[in-house]
């Protein structure tokens, strides 16, 4: 009888440290009107991790670049150097990060300083008139 009960509050128990959580999924940023032709605009959004019986959340975000012939480039505002959030500069045209001033054109190629490559980015989709970026799978070595 003792057996009988356990199980059920052992599963239950347990049962949340055996959850696998999907970290991709497609996220809503409204409207494609709002976003201007040929200026980056920023965005930003939010992911909940569960872990077991731990939950945190995450800030992520970048910028959606729609271009003259109609084509989305979303960035992610992430420096590729140390992972500082870069900015977009209207004035001298990049994303400027503060830390140790590495500089990105309009695309995300690298301009100036130490970043190993170009600004990473998202892959984008619109239905219905309205614009998602794809957040993947978190990497071993993302936090």
């Amino acid at each position: 009888m003792g057996a009988a009960m356990g199980i059920p509050i052992i599963s239950y128990l347990i049962d949340p440290a055996l959850k696998v959580q999907s970290s991709e999924a497609w996220i809503p940023l409204g409207s494609l009107e709002g976003f201007p032709v040929g200026s980056p605009k920023a965005f930003s959004f939010t992911r909940s991790n569960i872990n077991g019986w731990e939950k945190t959340v995450n800030s992520y975000g970048g910028f959606i670049l729609v271009k003259s012939g109609g084509d989305i480039l979303a960035l992610s505002n992430r420096c590729t150097h140390l992972s500082c959030s870069v900015n977009w500069d209207e004035g001298r045209e990049e994303y400027v990060c503060p830390c140790h001033d590495a500089q990105f054109d309009i695309e995300g190629e690298v301009n100036a300083g130490p970043p190993p490559h170009a600004l990473d980015q998202f892959e984008t989709k619109v239905e219905e008139g309205n614009l998602f970026v794809h957040f993947p799978a978190v990497k071993a070595h993302e936090g």
